[in-house]
């Protein structure tokens, strides 16, 4: 199997998963705003602890990629549902660090989903007044630390093939041709996902340093939360 193909195997994989989840959140509202609330405090706290990034000139707008399109508190079920539909133009349309970069973005977004359904169930009404503490007894109790662990990993992979995607020749020529044949085929939200992460990304240069700051102070906090501990965070 090629490399591509097993870039978009993983896709329809994780487009499953995420698919399931979000029926289930839409057919609960109650939990549908346990979510929206928990992602809104998580951003929130992404901006705190990454806040000398998003706050540099050379880092600001890949943090703050990483930040809004990464860890969105946004339903991005639109965006992989048009996936989903259009699986076999993404083959065609995109080269396979594109490809790749679209399967970490989805795989993240699941797993993400699926570690947020648990700790938005685990909080209960807690969730709508949440602090450190709380949050911090959430994860310890959700557990799970290997999807913790993968979730840290994908980021770094995504960053990684974010970089790779820089350093095609004419790629960002490439991406911007794709808006109107993409949006066609209903991969339009794919597309300017992957073209805001290619700005970023070119924009900042070279990324391991920041890629490894930013993995290396969610370990911490990750390590820290497992721990029962309540980091500053």
């Amino acid at each position: 199997m090629s490399d591509k193909a097993q870039h978009l195997e993983r896709l329809n994989q994780s487009i499953a998963l995420s698919t399931a989840l979000r029926r289930g959140l839409r057919a609960d509202s109650e939990a549908t705003e346990r979510r929206r609330a928990l992602r809104q405090w998580q951003s929130q706290r992404l901006q705190r602890t990454h806040a000398d990034l998003l706050g540099d000139k050379r880092y600001a707008a890949a943090a703050r990629f990483f930040v809004d399109d990464l860890y969105s508190a946004n339903d991005t079920g639109e965006r992989d549902a048009g996936v989903a539909r259009a699986v076999p133009s993404i083959s065609k349309l995109l080269p396979p660090a594109g490809v790749e970069t679209a399967a970490d973005a989805i795989e993240l977004d699941a797993l993400s989903e699926s570690l947020d359904a648990a700790m938005a169930e685990k909080l209960g009404p807690r969730v709508f007044s949440l602090d450190s503490t709380a949050y911090a007894e959430a994860y310890r109790a959700v557990g799970r630390s290997d999807d913790r662990a993968r979730q840290i990993a994908l980021m770094e992979h995504l960053g990684q093939s974010l970089d790779t995607l820089t350093r095609l020749p004419l790629i960002g020529a490439t991406l911007k041709m794709m808006r109107k044949p993409a949006k066609l085929v209903g991969l339009g939200d794919l597309q300017s996902f992957l073209e805001r992460g290619f700005t970023a990304f070119r924009t900042m240069g070279r990324s391991e340093e920041f890629v490894a700051r930013i993995a290396a102070r969610e370990r911490d906090l990750m390590r820290a939360w497992l721990a029962g501990e309540t980091p500053s965070a």
